[in-house]
């Protein structure tokens, strides 16, 4: 519990505190409810949103995932099995074999451009001349 909540003794973050408690918005707080990622919370007597101290668990982990690059698909998926205590290797593999999948196509990107920034002179003067330029509007397969 954060020291904002500790220091209420509240058994229940409101939308603002649970924003504040996870640093998202609290547009993100409610996508991810709409999205399924987060349970929709219990309702105050005003009908304000009363989120228990899991849901911050449950942000966390769903920040800490993002940033590994899965979606929000594979983390509702990922949320299960936490929730059944299952393993994740096998989404973890997938995962890493895309990142790799990825990195291989950065580096292709790379190289590409280093040889067009090579071949292009520094201070073109005339129309046309620009080898980047002209890459650009050649077939896939010249560049």
């Amino acid at each position: 519990m954060n020291r904002y909540a500790q220091e209420r003794r509240v058994r229940h973050l409101s939308i603002g505190m649970l924003a504040k408690e996870t640093g998202v918005s609290t547009d993100t707080l409610r996508y991810y409810e709409h999205k399924g990622l987060l349970p929709p919370p219990q309702r105050s007597a005003s009908m304000y949103r009363e989120y228990d101290m899991d849901a911050a668990w449950r942000i966390r982990f769903i920040l800490h995932a993002k940033e590994l690059g899965f979606s929000l698909e594979e983390i509702g998926d990922l949320l299960r099995l936490s929730a059944n205590a299952e393993c994740a290797r096998a989404r973890a593999s997938q995962r890493l074999k895309a990142v790799k999948a990825q990195i291989a196509r950065l580096e292709s990107v790379c190289a590409r451009l280093s040889r067009l920034v090579t071949a292009c002179p520094q201070g073109c003067d005339s129309p046309g001349c620009c080898p980047i330029l002209s890459a650009l509007r050649a077939e896939k397969d010249e560049i």
